[in-house]
């Protein structure tokens, strides 16, 4: 044990040493070019300065030399040799280090985040470094996914795309708690040692919370769009996958994400003139199932199979007992008839019994409102619910897959006890953990990258990764 931690702080220094020697060279390097490109009869050089860098290997101290302008008068521009070389930003961080703790935050929160950094790095970025700089990855993400080559973990895509959408809520902060947020910082009472003490007061100034009412919601959510993409191969009578899995999520209107559904499934070459098949399934949404009529017209659409049997559920408990053997036997009986493709008998069945209800007695009227909803909701949809096809044709009958990709992407980072987001914040966030779950991180990183170090070469321009404010939300004609 003892070995090992001391090896490490050795290996580590090593790297710190190899870094500044690096550095130190390529120094004289670009400044050796500069004197052979003709830049010092343009840019006075400035003698070299001393800098701090924090590095995967920790803080290095270089020195560099700064190039400034001669001619111009007012504002005279300048520029860094050494920076402009090797791509460095004027964050003060190393890109790779800036990276790997947006990777890390967008699994775990920005502070343990930060935690985790330190395990293996000697100096990690403060938790406001880390948010500020996942505002500033965000800022790629719309370029990124328009540009960005179709998934190809699992080899060539198959026969069959499925495109699955569903929503969630992620807790946001409402209008006073961004006034609390955003107000002077009163001055800190000093002399207070104890937590409990310093709780007691903070809570003394804030004052009392009005108390919720019956049906208030205390998560103040915003619902966001996910998108699911996976393709089938056809083996025999069988179709295996799920293949190059991608999956999108934004909180913009519905509309963006089906316009990007569109854009994918031609970039995947399943457009409408590809005549290959495209299946559209969801949980029965009718904004979903507009909008896939007005971007997927081509695409099957079916609905969750497992909605509708909870559907039935609610119906039967309106003729037997809750948890009764009649009840269990009545959806058995139901759910054949479903998976044979006699939806419409159920939906006849449901109404007789509906009819022979009487309107009047003890519990008639809920259940004569519970059955009219249900028969509304089978008899809208009985389009969309011919599972004998497709499970004949080894297709999908359920939205398991988004179900589970929206406790993951969704749930798993951005729903949580005590979390109070801003959609322009979160949107950032849920977006790279999107890339990170597609397995594009790498690509994506070596692309914000060479976008930066582009920008920076264009008129000797000092480039930031990190941002204090936020993106806006992507536009709906962004996609279209």
């Amino acid at each position: 044990m003892q070995v090992e931690r001391e090896l490490w702080d050795l290996v580590l220094a090593v790297g710190r040493s190899i870094v500044v020697l690096f550095l130190g060279l390529r120094e004289q390097q670009v400044a050796f070019d500069s004197r052979v490109e003709g830049l010092v009869h343009t840019f006075r050089p400035a003698p070299p300065i001393a800098r701090s860098l924090t590095t995967q290997f920790g803080v290095v101290r270089y020195w560099r030399q700064y190039m400034r302008e001669v001619r111009a008068k007012a504002g005279r521009r300048g520029f860094h040799p050494l920076d402009r070389a090797l791509g460095l930003l004027s964050d003060r961080i190393s890109f790779n280090v800036l990276a790997a703790a947006v990777r890390l935050a967008t699994k775990l929160s920005f502070a343990e985040a930060r935690t985790t950094m330190m395990m293996f790095m000697p100096n990690a970025p403060s938790t406001e470094v880390i948010e500020q700089t996942v505002l500033g990855f965000g800022r790629h993400t719309a370029d990124w996914f328009e540009t960005a080559p179709t998934p190809d973990r699992d080899g060539p895509d198959g026969e069959v795309l499925i495109v699955m959408a569903d929503g969630k809520g992620a807790p946001t902060a409402t209008e006073t708690e961004l006034k609390r947020r955003r107000r002077k910082r009163p001055h800190k009472r000093r002399g207070t040692v104890s937590k409990r003490h310093r709780g007691r007061e903070r809570r003394r100034r804030y004052g009392r919370k009005p108390r919720r009412k019956k049906g208030d919601k205390s998560k103040n959510a915003r619902v966001a769009t996910l998108l699911l993409m996976y393709t089938l191969r056809r083996e025999g009578n069988r179709l295996v996958g799920p293949l190059n899995v991608w999956s999108y999520a934004s909180f913009a209107p519905k509309e963006h994400a089906f316009q990007i559904a569109r854009r994918e499934a031609n970039k995947r070459g399943f457009g409408p003139d590809s005549g290959k098949l495209v299946q559209f399934v969801s949980d029965g949404d009718n904004d979903l199932n507009r909008l896939a009529c007005k971007y997927l017209p081509f695409a099957i659409q079916t609905i969750d199979c497992m909605h509708v049997v909870e559907k039935l559920w609610t119906a039967g408990e309106c003729f037997y007992g809750e948890g009764s053997d009649g009840l269990k036997t009545w959806l058995e009986a139901q759910k054949k008839r479903l998976y044979a493709g006699r939806a419409r008998l159920i939906v006849r069945e449901l109404s007789e019994r509906f009819e022979r209800v009487p309107n009047t007695g003890p519990g008639n009227k809920g259940r004569r409102e519970r059955l009219k909803d249900i028969i509304r909701y089978l008899d809208k949809r009985i389009d969309r619910m011919n599972y004998d096809e497709l499970l004949r044709r080894d297709l999908e009958i359920s939205s398991a897959p988004i179900e589970g990709a929206i406790k993951n992407v969704i749930g798993k980072r951005c729903d949580h006890g005590g979390m109070r987001w801003i959609r322009e914040r979160v949107e950032a966030l849920l977006q790279l953990r999107c890339i990170e779950m597609n397995g594009d991180w790498d690509r994506f990183t070596e692309f914000v990258h060479n976008r930066a170090w582009a920008e920076a070469l264009v008129d000797h321009a000092r480039v930031r990764l990190q941002s204090a404010t936020p993106g806006p939300l992507p536009n709906i004609a962004e996609a279209a």
